[in-house]
């Protein structure tokens, strides 16, 4: 449960911090709603090119990405709780990215996405109880990023 709401954050976050200011930052059932829809929606979307070129991400986005890309890319971990320590690296990052949006437009859209379903593998992540399931888990998130480097710079 507590892990569900976590998820609602994060892409309430994710979702809302980018589209508009609020006076305050509380999410309603109905915003927690349109999130999910949206999480769903842009699950079975595929990420298209801008004009057959790669899409910009704001340079500040981009480098809390690009600090996730490393840390999965560097990472050579024997424990689990190795991963443990990589899967909160991550979060931390994702909580940078998601409060520090300010995209908009098609290429905003196209981030998210990659971005949601990243989210949904990086929460899954931090679930895992066996180092082979982190093991696994972490071969989806490493293999993410070729997605994300495909559309995006």
């Amino acid at each position: 449960m507590k892990l569900k709401i976590i998820i609602i954050a994060l892409i309430a976050i994710t979702t809302f911090s980018c589209k508009k200011d609020k006076p305050n930052n509380t999410v309603t059932k109905a915003e927690q709603k349109t999130v999910q829809e949206e999480e769903h929606h842009h699950e079975n979307e595929v990420i298209v090119f801008n004009n057959g070129e790669k899409w910009k991400v704001v340079d500040h986005m981009m480098a809390h990405i690009q600090n996730m890309e490393k840390d999965v890319n560097n990472f050579n971990g024997k424990s689990l709780k190795d991963y443990t320590v990589l899967s909160n690296k991550l979060n931390k990052n994702i909580e940078l990215l998601t409060s520090n949006c300010t995209m908009k437009g098609q290429a905003h859209d196209e981030l998210h996405k990659w971005l949601l379903p990243y989210l949904d593998l990086t929460n899954q992540f931090t679930e895992v109880k066996t180092k082979d399931e982190a093991e696994n888990q972490y071969q989806k998130i490493k293999a993410s990023f070729k997605d994300l480097n495909k559309f995006f710079n």
